[in-house]
């Protein structure tokens, strides 16, 4: 494998580690913070995740649409850079407000993944896209899994040791980068910095425009929300119905985080061979509303536990979707697609979260119609099945 495309796997791997390096700490340091309850820190912990996922919805096309006019090196390496700064500042804060500015340029910073894929796309051929576009989904897999593991050894060292690491991370890999990654983006691909295409609704408006896109946006947006249902309620969804421990729960997440990171990288190719791209998006939607279904109703945590990594084989889904997506597209705009996507899937994180949660409320709670915990993933399963109703009826351009 070449320097570059390792260096853009470990900048994606880092954008998951470093949210997850920090999650088993953040209980704890919001409350040493603010000298406050756990409920509050619960309270201030929503709010910054939040922020954190508004800053990628709102500068993840600013970032491509920079990388598309400036050059995809100058965009990672500087946001690498203010990571470092940034996870600094997080390690030596001492007021809740400076956590809150912290966690708002770390969104800005972590919005690369659009830069990421845009140079995934510049340096692969059309054939190659979708299962290059895999390896940065395993990637990011692989971050989930051992972000939370590593983050939650740290942390027995103080509650300040993770964002140390993950300052230290970035800067390796800043320096990594510096002397590994080429530009890709040359004069026949380089375009005009417009602010009307730099922003999300303004991208979006256009993008709309091109034959079959906006079907496809919108096929990618429903997947995303019913996907981001594993992590917003999961941990409550098992401790609900099996009483699962924090550290079963944990395990859990790993083994799906590895499923995840096998298929995109290494199963994707055969299915791909054997499908098709347009055949891969229609199986993996299939298969998730299969799976949502059976994770609804599964009466056995053992049984879940099997079905875990089994839910990750739809995961397909995502590079080839990304892949058809980037053959609609012009060179030179391939770094506004990778933002328009990224701000897509940030959107995603803002709502889906609070659907969720509301509905396994809703289910739960002392006045739900009928208990129900695995409402959440039936209502998944619905919005996989539209989304999957509005591809079979997109027509994209090639």
């Amino acid at each position: 494998m070449k320097l570059p495309v390792v260096f853009i796997l470990i900048s994606v791997m880092l954008d998951a580690m470093g949210i997850g390096l920090i999650v088993p700490v953040m209980p704890d340091l919001l409350q040493e913070v603010q000298g406050a309850s756990l409920a509050s820190a619960a309270l201030w912990g929503g709010v910054l995740s939040t922020t954190f996922a508004a800053m990628q919805f709102l500068f993840g096309p600013l970032l491509g649409a920079l990388s598309d006019r400036f050059g995809r090196r100058p965009v990672l390496l500087l946001s690498l850079v203010v990571m470092a700064a940034d996870y600094l500042v997080m390690a030596v804060a001492g007021s809740i407000w400076l956590l809150f500015g912290a966690r708002i340029v770390g969104g800005i910073t972590a919005a690369t993944q659009s830069t990421a894929n845009a140079y995934m796309a510049d340096i692969s051929s059309p054939g190659q896209k979708a299962a290059n576009f895999g390896l940065i989904g395993a990637a990011f897999g692989m971050g989930f899994v051992f972000g939370p593991l590593i983050g939650g050894v740290l942390a027995e060292y103080g509650t300040r040791a993770p964002f140390y690491a993950a300052a230290g991370l970035a800067a390796a890999n800043a320096v990594f980068g510096y002397f590994v990654l080429k530009e890709t983006v040359n004069d026949r691909i380089r375009r005009p910095f417009e602010w009307r295409r730099a922003n999300p609704f303004g991208v979006f408006k256009y993008l709309a425009r091109l034959p079959g896109l906006g079907p496809l946006l919108v096929v990618y947006f429903f997947y995303q929300v019913a996907f981001t249902v594993y992590p917003a309620i999961w941990s409550y969804y098992t401790l609900e119905r099996f009483a699962w421990s924090p550290g079963m729960r944990g395990l859990s997440l790993a083994l799906f985080g590895i499923a995840m990171a096998v298929v995109q990288g290494g199963l994707i190719r055969p299915i791909l061979r054997r499908l098709g791209e347009r055949g891969a998006v229609i199986y993996g939607h299939v298969a998730d509303v299969v799976v949502f279904g059976l994770i609804g109703v599964v009466s056995s945590g053992t049984l879940l536990l099997i079905l875990t990594p089994l839910a990750a084989l739809p995961a397909v889904i995502t590079p080839a979707l990304q892949s058809i997506m980037s053959k609609s597209v012009d060179d030179n705009q391939q770094g506004e697609l990778q933002g328009a996507l990224t701000s897509v899937s940030a959107l995603a994180m803002i709502i889906s979260p609070m659907v969720m949660t509301y509905v396994f409320y809703s289910f739960t709670g002392p006045t739900a119609p009928i208990y129900m915990p695995g409402a959440p993933f039936f209502l998944s399963a619905i919005l996989i099945g539209f989304g999957l109703m509005v591809f079979l009826r997109a027509r994209p351009r090639s």
